[in-house]
C-alpha cells in the first residue's frame, strides 16, 4: 500500500487531508503537524509522498520541501496552499517540490494530483533501475569550427558519465576542463591552423585570425570529430580534427616553471594533469583522453 505522510499544523486541515487520501482506500496516511515533527517521521519510516502545508511553526513548508529534496530526492513533495502564500509557492517549487493543490479546491483537485505525481515518480524510479542496467555507451559528434558549441558538448558528455558514478564533483569538473582544452585545440590549433604564438601576447589579433579562418577555405570546410565510449570502469574520448597535426613532444616542457605562462603547451599540460592517459595518433591531429574510475566516486 502506497504511504502518504500529511504535514500541517492546522488538525482541521490535516483531517480533511487524511481523509480524502484514505477514502481512496489505495493509501496508508501518516500525519505529522509541522516540518520538524515531518522530518522525524520520515526518518522513523520512508513514505512514498509528502503532502505538507507551507505556513508551520518550527519549520515551515519551503524549509520541509528543500530538506526533503537534499535528503530523500526519490520522495515526492505536494504543497498544500492558501490564499495570499503564492510566492512562497512558487520558491517551494523552484526548491523541487513536485506540485500543489490550493486548499480551497483540496476536495476536488487532491487525489488526482496525487495519483499524477506517484505515476511520475514510478516511473522515475523503473528508469533509474534500468540506468542501473546501463553498462556501456558509445556516441559520435561531427561539429563545425564554432567555438559555442564546445561548452554544451561538455555538458553532455559530463552528464552522460554521471549515469555511471564514475567521479565526485571535483574530478567532472577537471575532466570538463580537460575535454574544453582538447577541443578548443582541435578547432583553434588543428583545423584553423592558429598558432599560440599571439596569445597572451596580442589577443585581440589571436582571436581576429580565428574569426578570419573560420570563414575562409579550406579552414571553413574542416570538422572536428568526437567519440565517446563510456562503461563503469572508465571514460574514453577522442578528439579529432583536420588539420595538418603537430608533434606533441616539440611542445616546451609546460611543467618547467619557466613555460608555465606561456600559452604553448597549457592546454596539453591541463589534459595531462586531470586525466589519467593522454595519448596521440602519429599524424597528431587526434587525441585520446582516458580517465578511469574514480576512489572517490559515489
Amino acid at each position: 500500500m502506497t504511504s502518504i505522510l500529511v504535514v500541517d499544523d492546522s488538525a482541521v486541515d490535516r483531517r480533511l487531508a487524511g481523509g480524502l487520501l484514505e477514502k481512496d482506500g489505495g493509501f496508508s496516511v501518516r500525519y505529522a503537524i509541522h516540518g520538524t515533527d515531518g522530518l522525524e517521521k520520515i526518518r522513523e519510516e520512508l513514505p512514498d509522498l509528502v503532502l505538507t502545508d507551507l505556513v508551520m511553526p518550527e519549520l515551515d513548508g519551503l524549509e520541509l520541501v528543500a530538506m526533503v529534496r537534499s535528503s530523500y530526492p526519490a520522495v515526492p513533495v505536494i504543497l498544500m496552499t492558501s490564499a495570499g502564500n503564492e510566492e512562497i509557492c512558487v520558491q517551494a517549487l523552484q526548491r523541487g517540490a513536485a506540485s500543489y493543490v490550493p486548499k480551497r479546491v483540496l476536495s476536488q483537485r487532491l487525489l488526482d494530483t496525487v495519483h499524477q505525481v506517484l505515476e511520475l515518480a514510478s516511473h522515475q524510479r523503473t528508469v533509474s533501475r534500468l540506468m542501473c542496467c546501463l553498462t556501456e555507451t558509445f556516441s559520435k559528434f561531427e561539429l563545425d569550427n564554432d567555438n559555442k558549441l564546445i561548452p554544451p558538448l561538455v555538458s553532455h558528455l559530463l552528464e552522460s558519465a554521471e549515469r555511471f558514478e564514475l567521479w565526485d564533483e571535483s574530478d567532472r569538473m577537471r575532466i570538463g576542463i580537460a575535454l574544453e582544452e582538447s577541443l578548443v585545440n582541435a578547432l583553434c590549433h588543428g583545423n584553423l591552423e592558429v598558432g599560440s604564438e599571439l596569445r597572451g601576447v596580442d589577443d585581440e589579433a589571436y582571436y581576429q585570425l580565428v574569426t578570419e579562418r573560420r570563414a575562409c577555405p579550406p579552414f571553413c570546410e574542416r570538422r572536428i570529430f568526437v567519440e565517446s565510449t563510456l562503461s563503469r570502469e572508465r571514460a574514453k574520448f577522442v578528439i579529432r580534427d583536420q588539420g595538418r597535426g603537430f608533434d606533441p613532444n616539440s611542445l616546451p616542457d609546460p611543467t618547467d616553471p619557466a613555460n608555465l605562462e606561456k600559452a604553448a603547451g597549457r592546454g596539453v599540460l591541463l589534459m595531462r594533469s586531470f586525466m589519467d592517459e593522454v595519448s596521440y595518433n602519429d599524424l597528431g591531429n587526434s587525441v585520446t583522453l582516458v580517465k578511469r574510475r574514480s576512489d572517490h566516486s559515489p
